[in-house]
């Protein structure tokens, strides 16, 4: 059964959405790896990471009010660039958020190791328990998981400042000195590493079909849960610098030699045993929360493909007493449960973190493409400030940091998008003929009278 998805999303659950999807791993597992690359410039590396991200978040603000619908990156990439753009984009981003959620729902074992004693084993199984609860969570509505996000994100953020509001009385200066131990070359390294921190801030666009009142709601949401999250991530990321000796967060671990707790390592002193606990306790609920927001938006990317005739139709069906995508949740929870289960999540969602610098860069090139194509579907109620330029700082920005991630991650989105093209050319050729925005400008460009398909009949 195909039909409308309800609209039961306030500003305040979009908010928490977007802020949720970016909460988890950005400050309870990564700034140790930051430091390893820039010192206590890892402060720049966060608000150098959040600049690059603003024009892709206000190029998808701006695409997500002119189309309100479920999909998100796949959405705007389809409908800008034609359905092989949209293809590569559509099972690329929901890999990677898939990924991503795995690696919170296992990377939560390392805080809940800190005041639960279970073996190795135990952890995995707790992780499965967790992933089935979120999946049958965004079964029985999206307005339950929304109101879930809300609390667990208002609770996150009220621990957060206590956080920094006591570790920054006990913060000691002199660890901020030498500032950069990498110069600005290990400044803009560990901003590509910390980037991925900032990845959720979209995340709302693809449930933007069950957001109420989108054109007002869904600019607010991003852009708020976007300045919100700089800020907290410069002031929580200063404290774990300030409260922690450098030994203590460069510690001997199975992540490339650093700290898997780096927010723990300096609860202990300043706030007891009782505050590793506690920060173990926030860390786990903020991961979790993570996690919910990925399967909440990743799994709208079946279900807006199946809709384009990209993906077999069972997964536009939307459960009549839920009125959720029940097929594409199930088929996304399923993809999530196996990665726990049986692949080592935290190699695959660095491979999947470059893909998702690529993605950020091709929303930019679509939303140029829907100015300078004119076509009459595309009339958003918001528009992004500062056309051009800002697109063509957001793409040479991305490009610089995805030049840092490695061969390896590079090589890891390379065969993302050559795994995309061939489902397009074995599948979802023959079953659509769009071309796009882009199409559009080029039949303008050979002197043809423009004939707009950038919709599926």
């Amino acid at each position: 059964m195909s039909e409308d998805l309800e609209r039961d999303l306030g500003l305040y659950s979009v908010v928490t959405i977007s802020m949720g999807a970016m909460i988890g791993s950005g400050i309870f597992v990564l700034p140790a790896l930051g430091f390893k690359e820039a010192g206590p410039a890892v402060v720049v590396a966060y608000v150098l990471a959040g600049l690059v991200v603003l024009p892709a978040a206000l190029s998808k603000a701006e695409m997500a009010t002119a189309m309100p619908e479920s999909g998100g990156t796949y959405l705007f990439i389809d409908r800008a660039m034609g359905p092989l753009a949209g293809t590569v984009a559509g099972i690329g981003a929901w890999f990677s958020l898939v990924f991503k959620s795995s690696f919170a729902l296992v990377g939560l074992g390392a805080y809940l190791l800190l005041f639960v004693d279970l073996p190795a084993g135990a952890v995995k199984l707790v992780a499965l328990g967790l992933a089935a609860l979120i999946v049958v969570l965004n079964v029985v509505g999206t307005k339950q998981s929304g109101q879930l996000q809300a609390v667990i994100v208002t609770v996150v953020v009220a621990a957060l400042g206590a956080y920094v509001v006591g570790g920054g009385i006990d913060a000691e200066p002199a660890r901020f000195r030498p500032f950069t131990t990498h110069g600005s070359a290990g400044v803009v390294t560990a901003a590509a590493f910390v980037f991925v921190s900032y990845a959720g801030v979209t995340k709302i666009a693809s449930v933007a079909e069950e957001v109420e009142d989108p054109g007002r709601n869904i600019p607010l949401g991003i852009l708020g849960s976007m300045g919100i999250m700089m800020v907290v991530y410069a002031a929580v990321v200063a404290v774990v610098v300030g409260l922690n000796e450098p030994t203590a967060l460069l510690t001997s671990g199975p992540d490339g030699g650093v700290s898997l707790t780096p927010m723990a390592d300096g609860a202990g002193g300043l706030f007891g045993g009782f505050g590793v606990v506690g920060i173990a306790v926030v860390a786990v609920l903020a991961l979790t929360s993570m996690a919910n927001a990925g399967v909440l938006a990743s799994s709208r990317f079946p279900l807006a493909m199946s809709r384009d005739h990209l993906l077999p139709k069972r997964f536009t069906r939307i459960d009549p007493r839920f009125k959720t995508p029940r097929a594409a949740i199930t088929l996304t929870g399923g993809l999530l449960i196996a990665l726990i289960a049986f692949v080592p999540v935290v190699e695959l969602a660095k491979l999947a973190s470059a893909f998702q610098i690529l993605v950020f860069t091709i929303v930019n090139v679509a939303l140029v493409a829907f100015r300078e194509s004119d076509v009459d579907m595309y009339e958003p109620t918001f528009t992004a400030p500062g056309y051009p330029y800002v697109q063509v700082v957001g793409v040479v920005g991305a490009l610089a940091l995805l030049t840092q991630m490695g061969s390896v991650p590079i090589l890891g989105a390379a065969g993302i998008t050559a795994g995309g093209v061939a489902w397009f050319y074995l599948y979802g050729r023959s079953r659509t003929d769009r071309e796009g925005a882009l199409g559009v400008i080029l039949q303008r460009r050979r002197g043809e009278a423009p004939v707009e398909r950038v919709e599926p009949e």
